[in-house]
């Protein structure tokens, strides 16, 4: 391949991953303007409704792959604004599950659809081998990027892990 092709391949690829980044990038910001939530607080809370029964902050955290740092502080913020509770197991008073309130479901209800499952449902629509092919490809992106250890969501698949063939 000579210099000029590999050039433009580059720009396709920077320009590809920046448009894939300002669209969660304002995804984002209107999810902020219309509801006061930030996506991973909305994936949070959508984990929790799909759950079908309360959650160990821990089990959240693990759920929607966030350390649990970065969930205790959703937690908080979600709970200050009334759209869940903390409540403590009955049989052993260390566990505290965390449930929807009214409110919570309320606002799920009002939220527009996940970028995330329009992403999902558009992808799960290719063939299996143009799936394999494009999951390959970006995690190729990533770890050329050297980005394999930053601590990420798997938040473009909102409800369902991607497992190897």
């Amino acid at each position: 391949m000579n210099e000029e092709t590999r050039e433009i391949y580059d720009s396709r690829v920077l320009r590809s991953l920046r448009r894939v980044i300002r669209a969660v990038d304002k995804y984002s910001h209107k999810l902020n303007t219309e509801l006061g939530l930030t996506t991973p607080q909305l994936l949070c809370l959508d984990t929790l409704a799909r759950a079908g029964a309360p959650l160990t902050q821990k089990a959240l955290g693990e759920t929607v792959s966030l350390g649990a740092s970065t969930v205790n502080g959703i937690v908080d913020r979600l709970e200050a604004k009334q759209y869940l509770l903390r409540r403590r197991s009955g049989r052993d008073r260390r566990q505290v599950f965390l449930e929807l309130t009214p409110a919570g479901r309320g606002v799920l209800e009002t939220a527009p659809s996940l970028l995330q499952d329009r992403f999902s449902t558009s992808f799960a629509a290719l063939p299996g081998e143009r799936q394999k092919t494009i999951t390959e490809a970006l995690e190729l992106v990533v770890r050329l990027m050297e980005a394999d250890t930053i601590d990420a969501s798997p938040n473009l698949f909102a409800h369902d892990k991607v497992e190897p063939e």
